[in-house]
């Protein structure tokens, strides 16, 4: 599948599940060409600010991104890096 399809499909799953109020997505996939194991899949990060992460552990917020894109992990992802924030975090500028 074309990468531009596959971002708008992890776009698509991470707007639907998680209401961001920004959401970026890097593909990466050509960092990996020739990676053992890939499968075809895409190398992606994501930035994903949402309100939806308040109050949640770092490790609760990536479930909630992973719960959002599982049906493409198994397909069309092969790696996501994730980094996700709330507004307000985002707003102070966290990390």
């Amino acid at each position: 599948m074309p990468e531009n399809d596959r971002i708008s499909l992890l776009r698509a799953h991470l707007d639907q599940a998680l209401s961001p109020v920004r959401l970026e997505i890097v593909d990466e996939s050509h960092k990996h060409i020739g990676h053992a194991g890939a499968g075809g899949g895409g190398h992606f990060n994501v930035t994903v600010v949402s309100p939806a992460f308040a109050g949640k552990s770092t490790l609760e917020r990536h479930r909630l991104v992973y719960l959002a894109v599982a049906v493409l992990m198994r397909t069309e992802i092969h790696a996501l890096g994730i980094r996700a924030l709330t507004p307000e975090e985002e707003k102070d500028g966290c990390q």
